[in-house]
């Protein structure tokens, strides 16, 4: 299995990230988790690079890689390729990276925005990659990606799992009062009596910065569960028509290759569904 989700490469971000418990990673190899330390920066670039290896190590040992998260960047420069990227000059570079920096994050974002319409939300480590090439290259982010991609080598299969919408709001709701319940709050106050900054890249993702600000006196503490459900949704709902937006129809160009994508309705049980994903996979190969 290999996460492609951009929070879970964080090493004791557990919780807020719903990693996998250790009996699930004993039983099944995971790849992707716990790669770096809050408040460093991991590129989607840098996941595709990690990713290829993972993959390959999988297959030299007659496995089948699994793929999965929700971090639609990262799964796109993984299968469809990573842009060219032209030299910077070091100095500038680090000159804006200290500006960045500076910034707090609805005013990075709100440059991020202005630079790059394409731009929608992301985090602070998202933004500053945006504003960081638009400024050093004249061009915004969104245009490198589309003119200037290198061609994936990847053939995937997608599975797109979606539920009803009144079943995924359950499920949403559920999840944040088992995140709650697990020790999310003492799980963000470790890591800033550790010495991470209340923003630093990781903590700024959906549940971290909730409780980051109710640590700070913004939000009640009465009021922390509704706002990581607030914010969860919208990331849900931003996410769900990302997916359908790349995912388009039932196929999906990835090169010049065409990739199978199949919807699959994820509201029945665990085990129904990976006896259907089987016995599709085992068609699909036998086919070949």
């Amino acid at each position: 299995m290999i996460s492609a989700d951009a929070r879970q490469v964080y090493r004791g971000l557990d919780i807020g990230t719903a990693k996998p418990d250790r009996e699930t990673q004993a039983r099944v190899p995971h790849r992707g988790l716990d790669l770096v330390a809050p408040g460093e920066r991991y590129s989607a670039g840098r996941f595709a690079r990690d990713a290829a290896g993972w993959i390959a190590e999988t297959r030299a040992a007659s496995r089948e890689p699994i793929v999965v998260g929700g971090t639609g960047l990262y799964i796109r420069a993984l299968a469809e390729g990573l842009f060219r990227e032209p030299p910077f000059d070091p100095e500038r570079r680090e000159q804006l990276r200290r500006w960045c920096e500076s910034l707090e994050g609805t005013d990075l974002a709100r440059w991020a925005g202005r630079l790059d319409p394409a731009f929608l939300s992301g985090g602070r480590q998202r933004a500053a990659r945006a504003v960081e090439v638009a400024l050093l290259t004249g061009h915004a982010l969104s245009w490198w990606q589309r003119e200037a991609r290198e061609s994936g080598t990847l053939r995937p299969w997608y599975i797109h799992l979606t539920v009803p919408r009144e079943v995924l709001h359950r499920r949403l709701a559920a999840r944040v009062d088992h995140m709650l319940a697990a020790g999310l709050v003492a799980e963000v106050r470790r890591h800033l009596d550790a010495g991470v900054a209340a923003d630093a890249v990781g903590l700024d993702g959906i549940g971290y910065r909730e409780v980051v600000a109710m640590l700070n006196g913004q939000v009640a503490e009465t009021a922390l569960r509704d706002a990581i459900l607030v914010s969860t949704r919208r990331y849900a709902k931003r996410q769900e028509t990302w997916f359908r937006n790349q995912l388009r129809s039932q196929s999906s160009v990835v090169g010049h290759q065409v990739a199978p994508v199949w919807l699959l309705d994820a509201s029945r049980s665990p085990e129904a569904l990976a006896s259907e994903i089987l016995g599709r996979w085992k068609q699909m190969t036998d086919n070949r």
